[in-house]
């Protein structure tokens, strides 16, 4: 069984690797925000596949222009490095900026509402 994290060390390693991630109530926690509901049920997937395939399965919180994500391994009654890495993985797919990191190779969504997706944090 993986080891739990202190609640130190949660607010460490998230300052660090995941800033716009939060601690809270024993959970790890990400707000998704969204155009709306079609861009909230494309994040509810893509969480849904990297869950499945890591075995690992958050809480999710749906509305209408946000998605809440939560992590937590119930077996070891908190933070463990498979909440990290499944945070990891879904902050890498999810909020992936194509435009800014693929060298001019893609455009990335238009800055047009009939085509906005996530909303990029700042």
């Amino acid at each position: 069984m993986t080891e739990a994290y202190t609640e130190a060390e949660i607010e460490s390693r998230l300052k660090e690797e995941l800033p716009h991630w939060y601690y809270e109530n024993g959970w790890i926690r990400r707000k998704i925000k969204t155009s709306g509901w079609k861009a909230s049920l494309m994040v509810v997937t893509t969480v849904g596949h990297l869950a499945e395939k890591a075995w690992h399965h958050p809480d999710l919180t749906v509305s209408y222009a946000f998605v809440i994500v939560k992590l937590v391994t119930h077996s070891a009654k908190g933070i463990t490095d498979k909440d990290f890495l499944l945070a990891k993985k879904i902050e890498e797919v999810v909020m992936w900026d194509a435009a800014a990191t693929s060298e001019g190779i893609f455009e990335g969504t238009p800055d047009d509402p009939r085509f906005k997706y996530i909303k990029q944090d700042k």
